[in-house]
């Protein structure tokens, strides 16, 4: 690997659409001695001859196909990554890759990138929604800018840079359909004869939950089907007038508006766990992720300060 060049990967396009030595070599600027000896030099290195001599001059044998394919892969990536390069620098495009905990995304994370992405249309970006621990894991590979989430579930917290943003509140919701309770006020005790939908034990979620229901002297049942997913949660509660879960307040919202789920009135005796934006120590964010850093600070700050002034 360490003796492969693009420019003899580059002369494997050429040939391909050439067909010919003489002419694939005058379209890299190459004289034909030079073309064919970086060609033997490409066959030397993956043992294998690439070309078969045709009437129509110059045919990629099964190798050949094999090793051109990823040559033109490699090829479109380069110029991606130009072109990207070219963008960022100019403040016009590039990427940005996001991770979000479920109770972020619809208040705060989605908001704020769709306002991002309006402002600067060249940007593309991806949200990553799922549990901390997962998203921590694709920040360390580089595969995610930043995560709205929380540190502390990873082994070592203090690999990262963390700025808190504000807690999660949680709600009890149940189906659209789901029979209405005859109590105002309900208690967890009380929902000790329904099926719930919980979450992998390394979720905060699902330690609060477990803390709630020791505090009522309930058991969640052993039987509960466990998922990290939104989508997977909701769809569950729909078809069934038995279950009940634990989602983040905005995600309940979000849903009970559109007459999917319904709250239930029970509160919680435990502090939901703050969660913030989490980027690696080592390296510096590009510009659009510096952006959305600021925006999401800028709007923890007005949700902070709209929610004192109510209290």
């Amino acid at each position: 690997m360490g003796r492969l060049r693009m420019k003899q990967l580059q002369l494997l396009i050429a040939l391909d659409d050439h067909k010919s030595l003489h002419k694939a070599s005058s379209a890299m600027s190459m004289t034909q001695s030079a073309a064919s000896k970086a060609l033997a030099e490409l066959e030397s290195m993956l043992e294998a001859p690439l070309f078969e001599r045709a009437k129509k001059g110059l045919v990629p044998n099964q190798f050949g196909f094999c090793v051109i394919r990823y040559a033109r892969l490699l090829a479109a990536d380069l110029t991606s990554l130009c072109q990207e390069v070219a963008d960022i620098r100019s403040g016009t495009g590039g990427r940005l890759a996001v991770g979000a905990i479920m109770g972020s995304v619809p208040d705060l994370v989605v908001p704020i990138l769709n306002e991002l992405q309006v402002s600067n249309p060249g940007l593309s970006i991806e949200i990553v929604e799922d549990t901390s621990a997962r998203m921590l894991a694709l920040l360390d590979e580089g595969r995610l800018d930043l995560v709205v989430g929380r540190s502390i579930v990873s082994d070592e917290p203090s690999r990262y840079l963390y700025q808190p943003l504000g807690d999660e509140p949680l709600s009890v919701v149940v189906g659209y359909d789901h029979s209405p309770f005859a109590a105002r006020e309900l208690t967890f005790a009380d929902l000790g004869g329904h099926r719930w939908v919980t979450y992998p034990s390394a979720m905060p979620m699902q330690a609060l939950l477990q803390r709630e229901m020791d505090l009522a002297g309930a058991q969640v049942p052993v039987s509960a089907i466990s998922t990290a997913s939104t989508f997977v949660t909701v769809a569950l509660l729909q078809c069934s007038a038995d279950l009940v879960s634990v989602l983040p307040a905005g995600v309940a919202t979000l849903f009970c508006k559109h007459r999917m789920l319904r709250t239930l009135p029970i509160g919680f005796k435990s502090k939901s766990q703050t969660f913030g934006i989490v980027t690696r120590k080592v390296g510096v964010l590009s510009p659009s992720a510096r952006q959305f850093v600021q925006r999401l600070m800028d709007a923890s700050t007005s949700m902070s300060l709209t929610a004192a002034s109510r209290g």
